[in-house]
């Protein structure tokens, strides 16, 4: 694993510590990384009424958005799981693809993204994630 990969899989795990998931138990971090070396991080945030919940990959790019940050998307590293079982390969949900392709749309980028379990991490484009993506040119 190149110590890139290694790296930003390495916050988006340190970031699922920070999880808020009282109902499912389940933790995800996520980490954005950007052309000018900065990195974003996010945690899934739970909520009882289930449907306003955030995923880890929403919340940091949120947090992007919301400081202004409008840098070229690089990179994205995605894990997660349950604290002490054993974890799969953690791949962003439908709608985290979507979050994700607005904010790489915003400079013409598509990040690689790494999708890291225990043992393995799958490595593929938001292209190939999401193809055919719905995004802002659509509404030009």
């Amino acid at each position: 694993m190149s110590s890139e990969r290694n790296d930003l899989v390495a916050k988006a795990r340190l970031a699922a510590k920070g999880a808020y998931a009282p109902y499912s138990g389940f933790h995800v971090g996520a980490a954005l990384a950007f052309e000018d070396g900065s990195v974003v991080t996010g945690a899934n945030v739970e909520n009882a009424s289930y449907g306003l919940s955030l995923c880890a990959e929403t919340v940091a790019v949120s947090k992007v958005l919301s400081e202004g940050a409008r840098g070229k998307l690089v990179a994205v590293a995605v894990a997660g799981g349950k604290p002490g079982e054993r974890t799969p390969i953690v791949t962003p949900c439908g709608r985290c693809r979507q979050v994700l392709h607005e904010l790489a749309q915003l400079r013409g980028a598509d990040p690689v993204i790494w999708c890291a379990g225990d043992e393995d991490v799958l490595e593929m484009r938001l292209s190939e994630l999401l193809p055919n993506a719905f995004g802002p040119a659509a509404l030009d």
